[in-house]
């Protein structure tokens, strides 16, 4: 036997076992390897401190929801005894242009106020400049409402999002639309194209507008005319109920489907009786007869309760705080069962809902289920 055979014979085992150069980012969890762990709690803390970013309002048009759920959960816990005797506080920060002056707010939470842990943003596009402070600040942030996947993009071991993400929510709805033609409308803010680019189904039409645009007949004009078997709204809360009103008093009686919005109370109330009937990905498994409850006010409330069981768990450490955040999940809070994937976010199946007499409600199976 030649020398050239006895080598490939010894080698081919061994080629079977090499490994490409590389990892795939979204199969490995992001870990925190750094100091901290061992700093001792500081002694003369009075209260504890839990930034929340987002406004401070709980009669803000689309986001006074948020608030009022992770106030409600902190004041829960203070009637608990607190930490340990001391009352945790919501520490907010905010400015309606963030990426003006928001930064400005979360580093003054991070280091000012010295918060040990942040709750926010109220969308994808805050959440995202929150996340580049908390990355550096070495502080866990938990995201209550947005659903933009690409927050979990970069790996940051300190991010975790209560929502399911829009890569699971996309296919409830492709699954839905059951391969019938469809016009897509769209607004242009973050969250909606983030959704947009999850949405692996090619329109008939794609029309994109403007979240402030005051009339939405032209829109409807497109729709009507092409008479598609179906409609898709992704926008925000308030504008996916203008755009709905409009069509049913354009008469159009085929289906319309929409994004997660659809499932916030604010839709609800201001599409009225149009919003009978809609189906969009259901975010929040409501417990019997809890059907009014806003699905972001839920996750609002289970971040702020389980950042309080992680502070409890853990102690004054931030470092620790953002292990217990993970070793918590499953957490089982309001809005159903929170258990972060590999990069934080969660993984709950999420299947169709729909509205019918002014309350959200389950519309058919899990999309796992149904294939």
């Amino acid at each position: 036997m030649s020398r050239l055979w006895i080598c490939l014979l010894i080698l081919l085992p061994a080629l079977g076992q090499v490994r490409p150069p590389y990892f795939d980012g979204r199969k490995q969890a992001p870990s925190y390897h750094g100091p901290g762990r061992e700093d001792a709690e500081p002694s003369g803390v009075r209260e504890v401190g839990i930034g929340y970013f987002g406004p401070a309002d709980p009669q803000h048009p689309e986001a006074g929801a948020i608030w009022a759920g992770a106030a409600l959960a902190i004041e829960e816990a203070n009637r608990e005894g607190g930490y340990r005797g001391l009352p945790f506080r919501l520490v907010p920060g905010w400015a309606e242009n963030p990426w003006a002056a928001g930064a400005s707010a979360v580093v003054r939470l991070a280091y000012r106020d010295r918060v040990w842990a942040i709750i926010g943003s109220i969308d994808g596009a805050a959440t995202h400049l929150a996340e580049q402070v908390v990355v550096k600040a070495r502080l866990t942030l938990i995201n209550p409402a947005a659903t933009d996947r690409s927050v979990h993009g970069i790996n940051v071991p300190w991010m975790f999002s209560c929502a399911p993400g829009d890569h699971l929510q996309a296919p409830v709805l492709v699954e839905a639309l059951g391969g019938r033609p469809f016009v897509l409308l769209s607004a242009t803010d973050h969250d909606s194209r983030a959704f947009v680019a999850k949405l692996k189904a090619a329109p008939s039409s794609h029309v994109e507008f403007q979240p402030g645009t005051h009339d939405v007949s032209a829109l409807v004009r497109r729709v009507t005319e092409a008479q598609p078997g179906a409609v898709v709204v992704i926008a925000g809360a308030r504008v996916s109920a203008q755009v709905v009103r409009a069509l049913r008093r354009a008469n159009f009686s085929d289906r319309i489907l929409g994004g997660p919005a659809m499932g916030r109370r604010v839709f609800v109330e201001e599409a009225g009786a149009a919003a009978e009937g809609v189906l969009f990905p259901l975010l929040m498994e409501a417990p019997a007869g809890e059907g009014r409850l806003d699905y972001a006010a839920a996750h609002a409330y289970d971040a702020a309760r389980l950042l309080v069981a992680a502070i409890r768990k853990a102690g004054l450490n931030r470092a620790r705080i953002r292990d217990a955040v993970r070793e918590l999940s499953p957490f089982h809070g309001l809005s159903g069962a929170i258990e972060w994937d590999t990069l934080g976010q969660n993984q709950r199946p999420v299947r169709l809902g729909t509205i019918r007499r002014g309350r959200v409600e389950p519309a058919g199976l899990r999309h796992a289920e149904a294939r």
